[in-house]
């Protein structure tokens, strides 16, 4: 099978960054060569009415360089991973002024496709004030817990707080996105790391969405008993996030075909290396959207508002909406094609408008999006 390094032949690993905020609106156009794969019901056909069309609000030059994470403070200020400086960034609220440094994060070892790569804001982050970062470590991919003080309006990191260690690195297939579930618990998606012998493998920590308590240790009624694992079988998963049930989605990087959007249940086998796609091969999970051609998408960052998951495509250098309905996904509808360079992520701010984060442009710059509810 052709492997595509770095994140896929022909991508730009120059950083930039879009914030994108979109407005109510209706009307879409279907994209083209794009196919949905479903397990049970038929989806909903693209020749019907899809989501409601978003609009550029602003661009932001805010100055960053290959960003790769984006969470909100409660105050609207937008903290950023950047990848290879693992400097922590931030951004005023209401984009009031250029983007900042907090400062760096230590222990990180850029390469490849590692460095200070997921962000997630703790659940309790009022009282407690923790950030959690996954990176790319001498040894190992990482995740390390630290206080973001505010000394006078002004950010500052605490003394990290190494929570989880032994997650296999490589200079691509690092996984990289943590998330903090309904359940108050950590999800964290995990790569390969090119070691096709860990996704299948129970007791291996690649190719896995984990689920952890804050503290990083198994959380309580995980499907494989006081094992990290929540679901494996995956090759890069890049994407998390809860639809308004409660149901997980992930996105995740196919080989040269076959990028998916899954529903994760605890316990789930998506068949990475045996199948990819939704072959419909008993003991696998079938993938809830299939992108046939990587050209497309290449899904990275996703984020569910309302009953709309909005996925980054990093090759397909596009934003794509996909409706949900319950278990099932509609046909995906792709805008701002070619617009903004890769779309490494996407995160909605506490005003409710939708952030998009852009690497591969020169100069670096973000565009804000208000997305209908």
């Amino acid at each position: 099978m052709r492997r595509l390094s770095p994140e896929r032949a022909g991508w730009a690993v120059a950083g930039a960054a879009v914030l994108l905020a979109v407005p109510a609106c209706t009307g879409s156009t279907p994209a083209p060569n794009v196919a949905t794969s479903q397990s049970g019901p038929t989806t909903t056909s693209s020749s019907q009415a899809g989501p409601a069309t978003p609009q550029v609000v602003s661009r932001i030059d805010a100055g960053l360089a290959v960003p790769w994470s984006i969470v909100f403070l409660p105050d609207g200020t937008a903290l950023i991973s950047e990848r290879d400086s693992a400097l922590l960034r931030f951004i005023p609220p209401g984009a009031t002024g250029p983007a900042g440094t907090v400062g760096k994060v230590p222990g990180v070892v850029p390469g490849g496709e590692g460095g200070l790569l997921g962000l997630a804001l703790s659940p309790d982050f009022a009282t407690d004030r923790y950030l959690y970062a996954y990176f790319t470590a001498q040894g190992d991919n990482r995740i390390a817990r630290f206080k973001v003080d505010d000394n006078g309006g002004r950010l500052a990191l605490g003394v990290p707080e190494t929570i989880f260690t032994g997650i296999p690195k490589a200079s691509t297939h690092n996984g990289g996105r943590i998330r903090f579930g309904p359940d108050g618990n950590l999800y964290v998606g995990t790569g390969d790391s090119q070691r096709r012998e860990q996704p299948q493998d129970k007791n291996a920590l690649g190719g896995k969405i984990l689920r952890l308590t804050p503290e990083g240790a198994p959380a309580a009624g995980n499907p494989f008993g006081n094992s990290p694992v929540y679901s494996l079988g995956h090759r890069n998963v890049q994407g998390l996030d809860w639809d308004g049930a409660g149901r997980l989605w992930a996105s995740e990087f196919g080989p040269d075909k076959d990028d998916e959007l899954n529903l994760i249940v605890p316990g789930g086998n998506y068949g990475w290396p045996e199948v990819t796609g939704a072959p419909h091969r008993d003991g696998f999970l079938d993938a809830k959207v299939v992108w046939p051609s990587t050209a497309d998408s290449s899904p990275s960052g996703l984020e569910i508002a309302g009953d709309t998951a909005y996925l980054g495509a990093l090759r397909g250098q596009r934003l794509w909406s996909v409706p949900l309905k319950g278990d099932f996904a509609a046909d995906p509808v792709a805008y701002f094609t070619g617009q903004f360079g890769r779309i490494r992520d996407v995160a909605r701010a506490p005003d409710g408008q939708l952030w998009a984060l852009s690497n591969g442009q020169n100069p670096d710059f973000a565009v804000v999006l208000s997305v209908p509810q």
